[in-house]
C-alpha cells in the first residue's frame, strides 16, 4: 500500500510539473548568448511553454548579474515585479555596462492561472568594445611588394602563455575578408567576415570566445586575408578598389588569467607577413590555389618566419567600427554528385541536383604541377552542354595546382558560386562521387516557416522559394549569386521581405542592411538602387526600389513587434518621402528614371499590343502614396501627431492627383494592365465606390490572357492578395496552379530548383532568354510565398497585434487541395494551421503559442455544425464567438492546440 501511495505522489508531482508554465528561449538582442553587443541597453525577450489553454503572462521579473553565481547577492540590476504581459524587447535599465564584460540574466513570470514559474535557466551576453579608446590594437598591412594577382596575405604573431587562462576574447575585423586561426585551428565557423556593410561609415567586427584554443607555452595567431567586397573586382563594370586599395587587419585578443591579471595581444608592428597558396581570390572570378606554395603550419608556434616580411601600422579609422548582430555566413548542407557524365561536346560534368550557392570541395591525388579547373553553371543548354553565357563576365572558376605526393583536399576561402553543374578539367583519373561534394553557404538565420500541401508542384514551388532565399541571403539580400552582380538590389528585397519573414528569422539580418541603406542615402533623400551602394551616383531614386526605405521598416515592425526599427529609420523614411515630394509637380511624380514593373510579360514583335506595359509614372504615383501611408502609420506608432496631420493631407492630394491623371470617370486605369489595377487596389488609390469594378477589370484582364499573370517585379507580390481581398480567391488559385508560361509553376515543370529571374528563363523549346539578364536563382517572384502563408494557410497578424501578439487564422480553401499544413515560429512561439477536406468534412487544426490570442475564421454555415476536439463548440468554455456570418464564423481563443470539424461542400 505504501508503495502505491509513493508511486501516486510521484505521478501527481510529474503531472503537476508538466502542467506548469515554463520560461524558455531567452534571447538578448534577438540572439542566443551573443558576444560583442555594443548597445548600452540591450533588449531581452523570452517565450513561454504551457500545456494549459489560454495561458497569458501577467507579470515578469528580470535579474542581471555580472557573474554566473551572483544572482543571490550583488545583483547588477533587477526589474522588480513588473505587471505586464510584455515578453519581447524589454530593455536593460541598470548600471552602465562595461566593454568586453560578460553578463548573465534570468527571468521568471506570473501567469493568469495563478502560477509563478521558477527562475529560467541562465542566459548571458558579452559586451563588445564600446568606444574608440577600447581598441588598443593597430591596423596593420603587409609590406612585401604585392604581385598583380594580389595573392592572399598571411599575417602571424607568436606569444607565450605561462599562466592558466580564465577567459580569452578575440575582436577581429579587416579591410577585405579574413580567416583567422590560433595554433592551426580556425577561429569560429564564419565565412566572408567581417561581412559587407557601407564600409566608409560602418565596418563590423566579430567577437570570438577563444578561451580553449591556447596551450601553456608558445602559441601562434595566423590570419589570412582576401580581397572581398572591399578591394576585389566587383560591381557592374567589375571595378576594383571600390572602398580602398589596401588590405589590412585589426586584431585584438583580451586575455584574463585565473589569478586576476590581464593581457592584451594586439595587431601591431611586431607581426610578420607573407603569401601562401591562395594566389588570387575575387568574388566573381573565383579562387586560384597553388598548393606548391603552401606555407605548411604557418599558423603554428615555432614556425620559421625569418624570411617573412614585416607589417606596416596604419592609421585607419576606428570610430566606424560596430558590433555584429546579423547572423554571419556559415556552411550548411552538403550535396554529393547526383550524376557524373560527358556532354555532347566532351565536357566532364558533375550534376549536384540542386541549384545552390557555395563551392565544391574535392579530393585528388596527382603529380606536382597538375592543374584542375572547376567551372560553375546553373543549367545546361538544350543540347545538354555546359552553359555559362548568363554569367556575363564572371569567370566563376576555381583553379587548383597540385603539390603532388599524398592525397590533397581543395576548397576556396574568399569566393562563392551559384551552380548546380560543374565542369571538371585536368583532373587526374576517373571522376568518382566520393571525391566531390558541394558545400552550401548562406547566412546562418534560423528557419522559422514550413509549408506543405497535397499538391507536389506547389510543394516544389515552396521548396524553390526557400532555396532562392538561401542562395541570396549571403550577408546581404542579393539579387543573384552567380553572375557579375550579386548586389543588394533594393526593389528585389522589398518585394520579398514578407515572404522572407515567414521562412527565416530575418530581423537582425535586415536591421543591419537598413542601417546601411540610411548610411548610403543621398543628402536629397533619394535611395540608392543597391545597398551597400557600389554604383554610380545617378543610380538612385527609382519608385518601388527606393520605397524599400519605408516598406521594410514597417513590415519588420509588423513581423517582429520591435518599435526600435521605426525609431531608428524614421528620419530615413521621411527623407525618402520628402524626396518624392520634391520631385513632384502638382502632387504628381512624373520625372526621373524608374525601373517600372521590371521584367513584366513582354511579346517580341508585338503587333497586337499584348505586352503588359504599365506607365512608369502611374507606378511611381502608387508607391509614392504607399510610402506616405507608411509614414503616417509610423508617425502614429511613435506619437508624432504633427507628422500624422501633415502627411494625411499630402496623401489625399496624391490620391486626388492619381485619379485625375491615371483613371477614367468609370474607374479604368490608363494602362489597363494587371499591375495598374493591382497597385491601384492594393494601395487604396481608388475611392471605395470604384474598387470592386477595378477588381472586376483585373479579373477580366487575367481571363484575357487565358488565366495567366502578366505582372513583373512590382505587381506580382500583390496580385493574389488583391484577388483574395475582392472575392476572387478561386481565380488566385487558378493563377497559382497555372503550369504554362507565364506562371509560377512553369519553371517547376522545367525542372527548376530555385526561383528564376524571368518567367521564361528557359523557353518551351529549350532555348534561353537574353543571357544579359537571365539568372536562375533570383527570389523576387518567390514573393508569392507570402500569400501562401497568409491566405492559403491563413496565418497572419490580427489588427494591431504586431509581432503576432494577436494572431489571425483565416485559411482560404481552394485549389483542389485536400490538405494544407503550415508552421511558423513567431516571436512568441510556434503557430500552426492545418486544414484538410475529406469525405465532405473540413478539419482545421491549429496551435497558438502562450501569451497570445488568436481569431480563428471557420467557414461554417451554422455555429451548431462546428465541433472542437469532438465537442460541440458551444460546450467549449475556452472559446468565445465574436462574429457569426454565413461561411465565416469567427472565434477568439487563447494559447493551446485546437481541432475543429465542420461539414464542408466546395459548391457553397
Amino acid at each position: 500500500m505504501l508503495k502505491k501511495i509513493i508511486f501516486l505522489c510521484l505521478f501527481l508531482q510529474i503531472v503537476t510539473v508538466k502542467a506548469q508554465t515554463q520560461v524558455t528561449n531567452l534571447t538578448t538582442e534577438g540572439l542566443v548568448n551573443p558576444l560583442g553587443i555594443d548597445n548600452p541597453k540591450p533588449q531581452f525577450s523570452w517565450q513561454l511553454i504551457a500545456k494549459q489553454r489560454n495561458t497569458m503572462q501577467i507579470a515578469y521579473e528580470i535579474k542581471v548579474a555580472d557573474n554566473e553565481t551572483g544572482f543571490n547577492k550583488n545583483l547588477l540590476w533587477t526589474s522588480g515585479k513588473i505587471t505586464s504581459d510584455q515578453s519581447l524587447h524589454i530593455p536593460y535599465d541598470g548600471k552602465p555596462l562595461e566593454a568586453g564584460k560578460r553578463y548573465y540574466w534570468q527571468v521568471k513570470i506570473w501567469d493568469n492561472k495563478g502560477r509563478t514559474t521558477t527562475w529560467s535557466t541562465t542566459s548571458y551576453w558579452q559586451m563588445g568594445l564600446l568606444k574608440e579608446s577600447d581598441w588598443t590594437a593597430k591596423w596593420i598591412s603587409p609590406v612585401y611588394e604585392e604581385e598583380d594577382t594580389r595573392p592572399s596575405p598571411l599575417l602571424r604573431k607568436e606569444f607565450s602563455v605561462n599562466k592558466k587562462i580564465k577567459s580569452a576574447t578575440a575582436y577581429i575585423t579587416a579591410h577585405g575578408l579574413y580567416e583567422a586561426q590560433i595554433n592551426g585551428k580556425k577561429i569560429g565557423d564564419k565565412y566572408f567576415t567581417p561581412g559587407w556593410t557601407s564600409y566608409k561609415k560602418r565596418l563590423q567586427y566579430q567577437v570570438y570566445d577563444v578561451t580553449n584554443m591556447f596551450k601553456t607555452g608558445k602559441n601562434a595567431i595566423g590570419v589570412m586575408l582576401g580581397n572581398g567586397w572591399y578591394r576585389g573586382y566587383f560591381s557592374l563594370g567589375n571595378f576594383k578598389d571600390i572602398y580602398g586599395s589596401d588590405i589590412s587587419l585589426l586584431f585584438q585578443l583580451n586575455v584574463t588569467y585565473t589569478d586576476g591579471s590581464t593581457e592584451i595581444i594586439n595587431s601591431d608592428g611586431s607581426w610578420k607577413s607573407s603569401t601562401g597558396a591562395v594566389r588570387s581570390s575575387n568574388i566573381y572570378e573565383g579562387e586560384i590555389i597553388d598548393s606548391r606554395l603552401e606555407k605548411l603550419d604557418w599558423s603554428m608556434p615555432e614556425f620559421n618566419d625569418k624570411e617573412w616580411a614585416g607589417v606596416k601600422e596604419q592609421s585607419f579609422a576606428k570610430n566606424t567600427l560596430i558590433g555584429t548582430y546579423n547572423e554571419s555566413v556559415t556552411k550548411h548542407e552538403i550535396f554529393i554528385p547526383k550524376k557524373i557524365f560527358m556532354t555532347p561536346k566532351g565536357e566532364q560534368i558533375i550534376d549536384f541536383g540542386q541549384n545552390l550557392v557555395g563551392w565544391v570541395k574535392l579530393k585528388v591525388k596527382g603529380e606536382a604541377g597538375q592543374k584542375i579547373t572547376i567551372s560553375h553553371a546553373e543549367v545546361l543548354d538544350k543540347d545538354g552542354n555546359f552553359y555559362t553565357e548568363n554569367l556575363r563576365i564572371a569567370k566563376a572558376q576555381d583553379i587548383y595546382t597540385l603539390k603532388g605526393g599524398k592525397e590533397e583536399t581543395f576548397e576556396p576561402h574568399f569566393t562563392w558560386h551559384g551552380f548546380r553543374y560543374v565542369k571538371i578539367e585536368g583532373y587526374p583519373g576517373e571522376l568518382k562521387p566520393e571525391n566531390f561534394e558541394a558545400c552550401v553557404l548562406y547566412s546562418d538565420i534560423e528557419k522559422t516557416g514550413s509549408f506543405t500541401t497535397s499538391n507536389e508542384l506547389i510543394n516544389q514551388l515552396q521548396y524553390n522559394i526557400e532555396w532562392g532565399l538561401r542562395g541570396n541571403f549571403v550577408d546581404v539580400p542579393t539579387d543573384c549569386p552567380q553572375r557579375d552582380e550579386r548586389l543588394g538590389w533594393t526593389g528585389d528585397a522589398q518585394v520579398f521581405f514578407r515572404t522572407a519573414s515567414y521562412l527565416r528569422g530575418v530581423n537582425n539580418f535586415f536591421v543591419k542592411w537598413m542601417k546601411d541603406l540610411e548610411a548610403d542615402q543621398f543628402p536629397d533623400g533619394s535611395v540608392t538602387h543597391v545597398v551597400p551602394n557600389v554604383l554610380a551616383d545617378f543610380e538612385r531614386g527609382s519608385s518601388g526600389w527606393g520605397d524599400v526605405a519605408t516598406i521594410i521598416p514597417w513590415d519588420m515592425y509588423l513581423a517582429y513587434g520591435d518599435k526600435r526599427i521605426l525609431e531608428t529609420q524614421y528620419q530615413s523614411m521621411k527623407r525618402w518621402v520628402n524626396y518624392m515630394k520634391s520631385q513632384s509637380e502638382n502632387n504628381l511624380w512624373k520625372q526621373g528614371r524608374h525601373f517600372g514593373d521590371w521584367l513584366f510579360y513582354n511579346v517580341q514583335d508585338d503587333l497586337f499590343g499584348d505586352s503588359a506595359i504599365t506607365n512608369k509614372y502611374l507606378i511611381a504615383q502608387c508607391f509614392y502614396a504607399h510610402s506616405v501611408q507608411l509614414i503616417i502609420n509610423t508617425a502614429e506608432v511613435l506619437g508624432r501627431t504633427d507628422d500624422v496631420k501633415e502627411y494625411n493631407s499630402l496623401l489625399k492630394e496624391i490620391k486626388d492627383a492619381f485619379l485625375n491623371e491615371y483613371t477614367t470617370a468609370n474607374g479604368a486605369t490608363v494602362s489597363d494592365t494587371q499591375t495598374s489595377y493591382v497597385l491601384a487596389l492594393h494601395f487604396d488609390m481608388l475611392p471605395e465606390k470604384l474598387r470592386q469594378q477595378a477588381a472586376d477589370r483585373l479579373a477580366a484582364n487575367i481571363r484575357k490572357y487565358n488565366t495567366h499573370l502578366t505582372t513583373g517585379f512590382l505587381g506580382t507580390p500583390y496580385l493574389c492578395h488583391v484577388l483574395s481581398r475582392f472575392n476572387y480567391t478561386d481565380l488566385a488559385y487558378e493563377l497559382l496552379l497555372q503550369k504554362t508560361y507565364p506562371s509560377w509553376l512553369y519553371p517547376v515543370t522545367k525542372g527548376a530548383t530555385t526561383i528564376w529571374e524571368r518567367w521564361d528563363g528557359i523557353k518551351p523549346d529549350g532555348s534561353f532568354e537574353n543571357a544579359d539578364m537571365n539568372s536562375f536563382n533570383h527570389y523576387a517572384y518567390g514573393a508569392i510565398g507570402d500569400w501562401m502563408y497568409r491566405v492559403v494557410a491563413g496565418i497572419d497578424i490580427e489588427g494591431d497585434g504586431v509581432g503576432y501578439k494577436k494572431i489571425r487564422i483565416n485559411p482560404h480553401l481552394g485549389g483542389n487541395f485536400s490538405y494544407v499544413s503550415a508552421d511558423y515560429k513567431t516571436p512568441y512561439g510556434k503557430v500552426s494551421s492545418y486544414w484538410e477536406i475529406k469525405d465532405s468534412i473540413l478539419k482545421l487544426k491549429t496551435e497558438i503559442p502562450p501569451n497570445t490570442t488568436a481569431f480563428i475564421h471557420i467557414p461554417a454555415i451554422f455555429l451548431k455544425d462546428i465541433t472542437e476536439s469532438g465537442k460541440p463548440l458551444s460546450l467549449v468554455k475556452e472559446i468565445e464567438v465574436v462574429d457569426e456570418r454565413e461561411n465565416n464564423i469567427v472565434i477568439k481563443v487563447g494559447s493551446g492546440e485546437y481541432e475543429f470539424t465542420v461539414p464542408y461542400s466546395s459548391k457553397r
